[in-house]
């Protein structure tokens, strides 16, 4: 096991087609970081335990729970002292002596519910970077047609769901839904494009002769249209059959 370690910590770096010498950390990513961590950290553990505190830790990753900002303080002195012990440094632009509340800790969050409940949702940071993600998969300039995105998102939005299975906000889902339908809305009109093209469409898919015109006589406003009557012609249902994964 000590070899297998050896060779995984003095294996180079693949960096677009090119191999780079590294000389100390672990590749980000990779299955021997979180071990490691796990290794040396245990001494950490230990001692949390043995002073009462309640914490939570994911490799590196470590949250401790204490009733004041005097106590955290306290705690984060010593915390230091025991990692310069073990040769290590803690990341000072990640730490912080803060409420519970609102704290990024694997993507996930703590909120106060009705009746002081506390309970868990998605960071907003991880929500910005989902949204940058969708906005990119769902570009009006890509020259992807619809089915073809619906199979990006496919690959994308699965994994992303079930990592976050146990956030405890099914309105910010069913908003994110709303999204992204919305955005493929616009992105279905930039393909159709011409009036006489939207309006077609739309009469085939069930508009009144009105209804249609309405949209295609503003063409080219596509994230307008997106939000009007189309939802009544492209509806849920139509990106279900796209097989478009929904989160809510």
């Amino acid at each position: 096991m000590l070899r297998l370690i050896r060779r995984l910590l003095e294996a180079g770096i693949l960096g677009n087609g090119v191999v780079m010498e590294r000389h100390e950390g672990t590749p980000q990513g990779g299955p021997l970081s979180p071990l490691l961590a796990n290794v040396v950290l245990d001494e950490v553990d230990r001692e949390l335990e043995r002073r009462g505190h309640r914490f939570v830790r994911y490799a590196d990753d470590c949250n401790v729970y204490v009733r004041s900002q005097r106590a955290g303080e306290r705690v984060l002195v010593g915390l230091r002292k025991l990692y310069a012990r073990l040769h290590l440094r803690v990341n000072e632009a990640k730490t912080a002596v803060a409420s519970a509340l609102g704290r990024k800790f694997l993507g996930y969050c703590l909120w106060a519910g009705p009746g002081g409940e506390i309970k868990r949702a998605v960071h907003a940071k991880v929500l910005d970077t989902y949204k940058a993600r969708i906005r990119r998969l769902t570009r009006r300039n890509s020259g992807r047609n619809l089915g073809e995105v619906a199979e990006q998102l496919r690959v994308y939005l699965p994994g992303w769901k079930a990592y976050f299975r146990l956030a405890q906000t099914p309105g910010v889902f069913r908003s994110l839904d709303e999204w992204l339908r919305h955005r493929l809305r616009a992105l279905q009109l930039k393909h159709w494009r011409r009036g006489t093209t939207i309006f077609r469409e739309l009469r085939r898919l069930g508009a009144t002769v009105d209804q249609a015109a309405r949209v295609a006589g503003n063409a080219h406003r596509w994230w307008h249209n997106s939000a009007m009557g189309l939802n009544r012609h492209l509806p849920i249902a139509y990106f279900d059959r796209l097989g478009v994964p929904r989160l809510s």
